[in-house]
C-alpha cells in the first residue's frame, strides 16, 4: 500500500548478478556435465493486470532466461490466505523459497520475531539494497528482536510504494457538478450532493481492509507525526479515546448515518468493493495505489481519476510488501537473485509504466501522465513527511480486530466509544508482551 531511493547504476540483470558473483549461477554437476535442474517456488498475491503482478511476471521472465537451469514455480495465493497461514506454512517443509508478505510489526515482524524470515542483512549490504532504499522506505523492512519496525536486521525487501488516495468517476462528478474537493468539508459536501441524487458515494468492503483505512483516514485528519510513531513504532502513549481515534471511529460511524457509506458494506470484501466501482455503481473509492493498474485496464465504461485525500498532511501509506525469505527456504540464493531482478532498472521502470509506484526506476522512463500524476502525488505525500504506515500494524491479530471494530460501526451494532474500548485493549495486551 515512503518511495524514495535513487539507484547507482543498474546494469542489465543478469550482468548485475555475474558481476556479483551470483550464487545463484548454473552449477556444474558432479560429473562436470549440465547444471543441475533446480526449481525456485515464489508465492505473490498480485493480481495479473496489477502494475506489481505485469512487473513480476517479466521479472520471472529475465530470472529465467539469465538462471538457463532453474525453472520459477509460481503459486498465486490470496491476500487473506497468507495473512492467515503464514505462521503455520512458513515453519513447515512446504515454505516457498520466496514469497510476498505484509510489511509491519503484526506480520512480519511477529514472523522475524518467531525465527521463520532469512536475516537478509548481509545480502541488503552486499547488493546494495540498502543503497537503493531511503530511510523511510528501510522503516518497513527492518526489525529488532522484538519484532517493531524500524532498526535492526533486514528480514525484507520492498520493491514497489503505495498510499492511499480517493478514485473517483469523473464523469459521476461531471453529472453532478461536483469539482475535485480540495478540503474535507468539499469532500463531504460532493458526497451530500451524490445522497440527495439517490447514489450512494462510496464503495467499501467492511469484511477486510478498505472499511479500516477509511477510519483510519479519518483518524489522521486529527493527527500529527508524534501520534502516528505513538501508535506505530511504540514512542509514546496511545489515549484510544484522544481526539484522534475518537474523531476517526465517530466520523465513520457518521458517514454510515449519512448515507455515504452502504449499510451492506460490512459483508463486503475487497473485491466486491473493487467490482462495485468497476462497474460505475459507486462514484467513489477509498483505496491504495495497488489498484492504480488494474483501474486503468478494467475501468472502460468512464473516465476515472485520483486525488490525495482532501486535508489531510498524513495518510496510510508506506513501503509495499516484503519480498521475505522464509528461514526453511531451500533455494536461498536464488531467492536473493530474485529480489535483485525485481529491484533492477528495467523492471522498476516496467512496474512505473503500468501503474506502480517504483523505488528505484529513472523518472525520465515513466511515459504516461496518469502514471506520472500517481507516483507525483506520492513523492508530495513523501515529502511533507505524511505517510502514517496502516492501522493494523501495531499488534498481532490486529487485522481481524480492526475488521470487526468497523463492521459493529456499519451495523451500528456498538457506539464509537465502545468500538474503540475492543480496539484499546489487544493493543495494550501486545505493548505487555513485548515489555515496551
Amino acid at each position: 500500500m515512503s518511495k524514495k531511493g535513487i539507484a547507482a547504476a543498474f546494469v542489465a540483470a543478469a550482468l548485475t548478478l555475474a558481476a556479483c558473483g551470483s550464487s545463484g549461477s548454473p552449477a556444474p554437476s558432479a560429473g562436470g556435465g549440465s547444471p543441475e535442474a533446480r526449481t525456485l517456488t515464489l508465492w505473490h498475491y498480485e493480481g495479473k493486470t496489477s502494475a506489481m503482478g505485469v512487473a513480476w511476471a517479466d521479472a520471472i521472465k529475465k530470472f529465467e532466461a539469465s538462471h538457463p537451469n532453474v525453472t520459477v514455480k509460481f503459486e498465486e495465493k490470496g491476500f487473506e490466505q497468507i495473512q492467515k497461514t503464514a505462521g503455520m506454512v512458513l515453519g513447515s517443509d512446504q515454505a516457498p523459497d520466496i514469497m510476498e508478505y505484509n510489511k509491519g510489526n503484526a506480520t512480519a515482524g511477529l514472523l522475524s520475531k518467531q525465527g521463520l524470515l532469512t536475516d537478509l542483512s548481509e545480502e541488503a549490504a552486499k547488493r546494495g539494497w540498502d543503497k537503493l532504499l531511503s530511510p523511510s522506505l528501510q522503516t518497513t523492512a527492518r526489525y529488532d528482536e522484538r519484532g517493531v519496525m524500524g532498526s535492526g536486521k533486514w528480514f525484507g525487501v520492498p520493491n514497489y510504494a503505495e498510499y492511499v488516495m480517493v478514485y473517483y468517476n469523473k464523469d459521476a462528478f461531471a453529472k453532478q457538478g461536483i469539482e475535485v474537493p480540495a478540503t474535507y468539508e468539499e469532500f463531504t459536501a460532493a458526497m451530500d450532493k451524490f445522497v440527495k441524487a439517490g447514489v450512494t458515494p462510496v464503495s467499501t468492503g467492511g469484511a477486510e481492509y478498505p472499511a479500516q483505512q477509511i477510519m483510519y483516514q479519518l483518524a489522521l485528519s486529527k493527527a500529527q507525526r508524534p501520534w502516528v510513531d505513538a501508535y506505530q513504532l511504540y514512542k509514546g502513549k496511545v489515549d484510544f479515546h484522544g481526539p484522534e481515534l475518537t474523531y476517526g471511529a465517530t466520523a465513520f460511524a457518521d458517514w454510515v448515518k449519512k448515507g455515504y457509506v452502504a449499510k451492506d458494506s460490512a459483508g463486503l470484501k475487497a473485491e466486491d468493493m473493487i467490482v462495485g466501482f468497476i462497474s460505475g455503481k459507486f462514484p467513489v473509492l477509498v483505496s491504495g495505489s495497488w489498484l492504480y493498474g488494474r483501474f486503468g485496464s478494467d475501468v472502460k465504461k468512464f473516465k476515472w481519476g485520483t486525488f490525495l485525500w482532501p486535508g489531510n498532511q498524513m495518510s496510510a501509506g508506506s513501503s509495499g510488501n516484503l519480498w521475505v525469505v522464509p528461514e526453511k527456504s531451500k533455494n536461498k540464493d536464488l531467492a536473493y537473485d530474485f529480489i535483485d531482478i525485481t529491484m533492477s532498472k528495467d523492471i522498476q521502470n516496467e512496474l512505473g509504466n503500468a501503474g506502480g509506484v517504483p523505488v528505484a526506476a529513472d523518472p525520465a522512463a515513466i511515459t504516461d501522465e496518469k502514471n506520472k500524476e500517481l507516483i507525483e502525488n506520492f513523492n508530495k505525500l513523501s515529502a511533507q513527511d505524511g505517510l502514517a504506515f496502516y492501522p493494523d500494524w501495531p499488534a498481532p491479530g490486529y487485522y481481524d480486530v480492526l475488521v470487526s471494530g468497523v463492521q459493529e460501526l456499519i451495523n451500528g451494532s456498538k457506539a464509537p466509544d465502545k468500538v474503540l474500548d475492543d480496539l484499546a485493549q489487544p493493543y495494550n495486551d501486545n505493548l505487555a508482551d513485548i515489555g515496551n
